[in-house]
C-alpha cells in the first residue's frame, strides 16, 4: 500500500462519497481541500443506481423508517443522488495525482472492477456490505494490488471467509477495518478493540472505517495500531447532502491529520523510560543542599540541609545519612551537599 504522507500517522482517507452534491467542480475542489489538509489519500465509490440495485420501489427496496438521515428513502433513488459519475472519475484521480494524493475508489460489481483497472488505480477498498460478495472480493484479489475491507456487519466467520477470498484471490497487502455501518455511529458501537484482535487473528493490518461525529475515535483508533484511517469528507456541512450530516469540513480533517500523527508519534517505545527530551526535568530533579550557612564542624540539621530543587547534591533518600554528621568545611546556602562536605562518621562523634 502507499506509504502515508504524514511523518508517522495511518494513511488517512477522505472519502468525498457523495458529497459532490451531483457536481464535478465541487468533487474536485473536495480534491484541492484534501490536499491541503495534509491527508494521504482521497477516495470515491464506483457504481450507479442500476449496477449497485434495483429500480424498484417495494419495502426491501426503501432505507427502514425513521433512519437519522435516509429515512424511507428507495435505494435506487438514494444510490441515484449519491453516485459519482463514472465520466468524472478520471479528472479527480488525475487531479488528486497531481496534488500528491493517493486516489482510489470502492467498487461494487464486476463492471466497475473491470473500469477501474482501466484507470490503473493503485488499490482498492470493499465495503462493509459487500464484505458477503466473495465473488468481488476474489476479483479484485486478482488484480494483484492491495485491497482494504471494512468489516463493517460482519461476523467473525463472515471476515475469516472475505480473508480467505482476498488471498485464495493473490491479494498479498490486506488491511481490515474495523467499521460501525450505521450513519452517523455513536463512539459507544465503534468497539475499537476489535482491531488488535483482527490483527492477532488473520495478521492482516488494521485500520478504522469512521462514520462517528469528530475526530476522537480516530486518534483512538492510531493509538491501538490503525495503518489506515477513512472519513467522509465535505466542503461543509451546512452544504447539505446525502453524507454531509457526519463528514468532516476540510479544517477538521487538518486537525485528524495532526492529532493522529501525534498519537502515533506518542506511542513511542515500552523499552523508553527517561529520554533526552527529559534532560531540563531530570537536572531540576531534588538533592541535597545547604539550606543555612553551616560552618565547619557543625552538626547538619532538618534546618540547614533540605531536600530541594535543582539536583547537583547527593539523592534525597540519604537525609538520614547525613543528619546528625558535621560538615567538614565551611559552606554557605545553596552549597550541594556531596560526602566530602560530610565530615566521616569517626570525626563527628568525636566532635561531640
Amino acid at each position: 500500500m502507499p506509504a502515508p504522507t504524514t511523518p508517522a500517522g495511518p494513511l488517512i482517507v477522505a472519502e468525498i462519497s457523495g458529497n459532490h452534491n451531483g457536481s464535478l467542480p465541487r468533487a474536485l475542489d473536495i480534491v484541492r481541500a484534501v490536499a491541503d489538509t495534509g491527508a494521504s489519500a482521497v477516495k470515491i465509490q464506483t457504481y450507479t443506481p442500476d449496477t449497485i440495485t434495483l429500480d424498484v420501489d417495494a419495502p426491501a427496496f426503501r432505507i427502514s423508517e425513521g433512519h437519522d438521515l435516509w429515512s424511507s428513502r428507495t435505494l435506487y433513488d438514494l444510490y441515484r443522488e449519491a453516485h459519482t459519475p463514472w465520466e468524472w472519475h478520471e479528472p479527480i484521480f488525475e487531479l488528486a495525482r497531481d496534488l500528491g494524493l493517493v486516489a482510489f475508489s470502492t467498487p461494487f460489481d464486476e463492471t466497475s472492477v473491470e473500469f477501474l483497472e482501466s484507470l490503473d488505480v493503485p488499490l482498492y477498498k470493499i465495503a462493509s456490505l459487500e464484505i458477503v460478495d466473495l465473488p468481488l472480493i476474489a476479483q479484485v484479489a486478482r488484480t494483484g494490488k492491495p485491497m482494504i475491507v471494512s468489516v463493517g456487519t460482519a461476523s467473525i466467520g463472515e471476515v475469516d471467509a472475505a480473508v480467505t477470498a482476498a488471498r485464495s484471490g493473490g491479494c498479498t497487502d490486506l488491511t481490515l477495518l474495523a467499521c460501525t455501518s450505521s450513519y452517523p455511529a455513536e463512539p459507544d458501537d465503534a468497539n475499537l478493540l476489535r482491531m488488535p484482535a483482527m490483527q492477532r487473528m488473520w495478521g492482516a493490518k488494521v485500520g478504522l472505517s469512521d462514520h462517528t461525529l469528530g475526530i476522537g475515535v480516530s486518534v483512538a483508533a492510531t493509538a491501538l495500531g490503525a495503518t489506515v484511517i477513512e472519513k467522509h469528507v465535505t466542503l461543509s456541512r451546512g452544504d447539505g447532502g446525502v453524507d454531509a450530516a457526519f463528514s468532516l469540513e476540510p479544517s477538521e480533517l487538518a486537525q485528524l491529520v495532526a492529532e493522529c500523527d501525534a498519537a502515533a508519534r506518542a506511542l513511542g517505545s515500552a523499552d523508553a523510560w527517561a529520554t533526552s527530551a527529559e534532560s531540563e526535568s531530570l537536572r531540576l530533579r531534588p538533592s541535597l543542599y545547604i539550606a543555612a550557612d553551616v560552618r565547619a564542624g557543625e552538626r547538619f540539621t532538618p534546618e540547614n540541609v533540605r531536600s530541594v530543587r535543582p539536583s547537583g547534591g547527593l539523592p534525597p533518600a540519604e537525609i538520614d545519612r547525613v543528619l546528625g554528621r558535621t560538615a567538614a568545611r565551611d559552606a554557605a546556602t545553596g552549597t550541594p551537599v556531596n560526602w566530602d562536605l560530610v565530615a566521616p562518621a569517626d570525626q563527628s562523634s568525636a566532635s561531640e
